[in-house]
């Protein structure tokens, strides 16, 4: 019999991604990456988005360094980054993150060193919020899975 708080944490995870998917933080990109998950694989989806974390994050600190200089902004490197941004983006599902980086790179396409700025900005905010969510995520998934292993005996 599996315990009450697996059930407890599954249902919280429910929650959890529906709340990321009416946000429109999430689309279903992130729902074909759980269906590639298996018990072969129980955890590919936190494998493959933390490699997207540490490379978003070398992403980032490229677009800000670009964005320090204020002479030398180099928008055809700053485009580059965002492509793959925005390639990274999508594959994990990261909808508001890649919506960012499109609003980024049209901004960088008109030199608009200000609009790079707001946008970079708000990019660095979703992140974070998408980066924090899906960590509660794989904490609940964690916490569930050791749940669920945990076998009570049988009550007379």
């Amino acid at each position: 019999m599996l315990g009450l708080g697996a059930d407890r944490l599954r249902a919280d995870m429910s929650r959890l991604l529906a709340l990321l998917f009416h946000q429109g933080v999430l689309d279903e990109q992130f729902l074909q990456l759980q269906q590639l998950q298996d018990e072969s694989s129980p955890n590919f989806v936190s494998e493959v988005v933390n490699i997207y974390f540490h490379e978003s994050e070398k992403l980032l600190r490229n677009l800000r360094g670009l964005l320090v200089d204020r002479e030398l902004s180099d928008y055809k490197k700053m485009g580059i980054h965002l492509n793959q941004f925005m390639g990274s983006s999508s594959s994990i599902g990261a909808k508001r993150v890649r919506n960012i980086c499109v609003a980024f790179r049209a901004a960088s396409e008109q030199n608009n060193r200000a609009g790079c700025l707001r946008a970079l900005e708000l990019l660095e905010h979703e992140y974070c919020y998408l980066k924090n969510k899906l960590h509660e995520l794989f904490q609940l998934e964690q916490q569930r899975a050791m749940a669920a292993g945990v076998r009570y005996p049988m009550q007379n």
